[in-house]
């Protein structure tokens, strides 16, 4: 078990976009079980490459119940989403001790390469669509609080700062 550290905001990695991945090698794979075994340390829901400060479109999600669950997505691609919205509170470890709730919408259909290196299309509902939009946000450089008004976001942050 690798849990590896959550690089600390405002560190320019988390607003780089991240680089594609060309071929699932087993360096690729041996991220995933790092992010899986960082994400469940956390515990979260889902971990984007770039928080542990590898700059690949890597993300992993589980938002199951039981746990053990997670789809591992190379190269995440939203390319439908519902018009329905869904408001969840969100944070990350990158900036720990706050968070804020966005309303995203409640679910969407991601393309992806998977852990076998194959394309595949999947649909993600309520909480598993929030966290694919959340690390898809942050293989793109953003952060969560980026969906903020920038009077909130400027809160957020302020308050995070005191906290730090």
């Amino acid at each position: 078990m690798t849990v590896r550290p959550c690089i600390p905001w405002p560190d320019k990695r988390l607003r780089a976009p991240a680089d594609p991945v060309s071929e699932i090698t087993e360096d690729i794979r041996q991220t995933w079980r790092d992010m899986i075994d960082t994400m469940e340390a956390m515990p979260g829901v889902g971990l984007a490459a770039p928080q542990i400060g590898v700059m690949l479109r890597l993300a992993v999600v589980d938002a199951s119940s039981e746990r053990g669950e997670a789809v591992l997505m190379a190269n995440p691609e939203i390319i439908d989403a519902s018009a329905v919205m869904r408001e969840h509170e969100e944070a990350s470890p990158n900036l720990p001790g706050i968070s804020a709730k966005l309303k995203r919408p409640r679910g969407v259909t991601v393309r992806f390469l998977n852990e076998n290196g194959e394309d595949e299309t999947s649909d993600f509902v309520g909480l598993w669509a929030t966290s694919v939009q959340h690390q898809v946000d942050h293989l793109d450089g953003k952060m969560y609080f980026d969906h903020l008004s920038k009077v909130k976001r400027d809160m957020l942050l302020r308050k995070a700062r005191k906290s730090a």
